[in-house]
């Protein structure tokens, strides 16, 4: 699995779920939580330094723990047991407290969230840069103009700046959406065995105060071991965004086909080559992107299903979450990064997006002119007549606007100079600025908003 890292998954998130972040998140549970047993006077101030002391993971034999977990059905089971035999080696009253009036799914779901928490910092890092380098190609390639493509096929003049928009549009509701989002999961799990804290007796809540304040985690009313929602809605947030940067993949790959040629992705030596055709430059940071975003939709399928889980305590549906949502993540933060290096590093042929304006001879621009023409004509008859000269500068290979000018009935309405007017993609591009603008004015709104 690691030889594909640098490919799909090198972004800062894939340290934060690696098997050593993963029990470094139990342990600092575990610390977190001698300190608020001993803060409630649960159990003595004296057993807090010896724990938290021993909640290193390498202080941990991690094989042996791996294989215990198999027997004992989850991590926390070993990874307690080894805990108190290290702490008993120094002080074998402080040991007695270990794990104090927790239980195994209190140690993971709460690591996880620890896990959680940096992993969305680091992605709102990542997605406020994505939106710097969009912001800068937006404003590089307002005016850049290229045919608008409707099912695969010329439609009319955008510009580049506006496709741009589309993604950064997205991306900043993405960026509210976690700004929204970080409240509701960032929230402590402690519950005891079944929910209720019954070992703690009337502590139970003060502990669980005291321990969400120690870890600067949100208290949750009710216990969630098995109301998984907010896992749901990480994941959720994570595919989302992937999808958003999926599609501008997508886009981006098909006009790097030689035949369209209207964009590259950086350049680099070895980059994008063939193993046996020295010409090629394949679109290599599409395809990373493209190969997460195939397999993330399977990967919330499992969440999903997991949603469904037994009583107090799931059997199957819980531990289902372990490694898919991790998984999803690292996916995700490395379809960020790549498309991050992709959208900072890009290369634009402007001229070939104007010359491939011109490959219908005009025809791109035949709207216009019914436009103008159903002044006098009315829609449907322009619409006619407009479209048999269309196909006959199809068969013909001739350009539009000569056909339109030896047109008697066109040429008694329009003159030479208005068809070519007509015909000019810069006179097409409608609310083309204006919707690109109103993104950047939400851009900087939310930038200011959320700083």
């Amino acid at each position: 699995m690691t030889l594909f890292n640098p490919m799909l998954r090198a972004s800062p998130l894939s340290e934060i779920f690696s098997d050593h972040s993963t029990l470094q998140g139990m342990l600092d549970f575990e610390a977190a939580l001698a300190r608020a047993t001993a803060l409630c006077g649960a159990i003595p101030e004296s057993a807090v330094q010896p724990i938290a002391v021993q909640c290193q993971v390498d202080k941990l034999d991690v094989q042996a723990l791996a294989q215990a977990a198999a027997g004992a059905g989850n991590l926390a089971i070993p990874l307690v047991k080894q805990l108190t035999a290290c702490v008993k080696q120094h002080d074998e009253q402080a040991a007695r407290y270990v794990h104090w009036g927790a239980t195994s799914q209190d140690v993971i779901d709460s690591g996880l969230v620890l896990q959680l928490r940096a992993a969305l910092v680091a992605s709102e890092a990542l997605l406020g840069q994505l939106i710097s380098a969009l912001i800068e190609q937006i404003q590089r390639h307002q005016h850049s103009v290229m045919p608008g493509r409707t099912w695969m096929q010329h439609a009319l003049p955008i510009t580049f700046g506006l496709k741009l928009a589309g993604t950064l549009d997205a991306l900043l509701r993405w960026q509210q959406r976690l700004h929204e989002m970080k409240p509701r999961v960032l929230v402590l799990q402690f519950g005891g065995a079944a929910g209720t804290l019954a070992s703690l007796k009337e502590q139970g809540i003060n502990v669980s105060l005291a321990l969400a304040n120690v870890l600067a985690l949100n208290q949750a009313d009710t216990p969630w071991h098995s109301q998984r929602d907010r896992l749901l809605e990480v994941g959720a947030w994570f595919a989302g965004v992937s999808t958003t940067l999926g599609k501008f993949a997508t886009d981006f790959s098909l006009l790097m086909q030689t035949e369209v040629a209207e964009v590259g992705e950086p350049i680099a030596e070895g980059r994008g080559g063939s193993s046996t055709m020295p010409h090629k430059r394949n679109p290599v940071s599409c395809a990373a992107i493209l190969t997460a975003t195939t397999r993330i939709p399977g990967l919330m399928a499992t969440l999903y299903a997991s949603q469904n889980q037994q009583h107090e305590r799931a059997l199957g549906g819980w531990q289902a979450e372990w490694e898919t949502l991790p998984e999803l993540i690292t996916l995700s933060g490395g379809v960020m990064q790549t498309a991050l290096d992709l959208i900072v590093g890009m290369q634009v042929n402007t001229e070939k997006m104007r010359a491939n304006l011109d490959i219908t001879h005009g025809l791109i621009m035949a709207e216009s002119v019914t436009l103008a023409l159903a002044t006098s004509l009315g829609k449907q008859a322009a619409h006619h007549l407009v479209e048999q000269l269309c196909h006959r500068a199809l068969d013909e290979n001739q350009p539009l606007a000569a056909l339109l000018a030896q047109h008697p009935q066109v040429a008694s309405y329009l003159s030479l100079t208005q068809i070519e007017h007509l015909l000019d993609p810069q006179q097409a591009l409608g609310s083309n600025n204006t919707f690109i603008n109103q993104v950047l004015a939400r851009a900087a709104q939310q930038n200011r908003e959320l700083v």
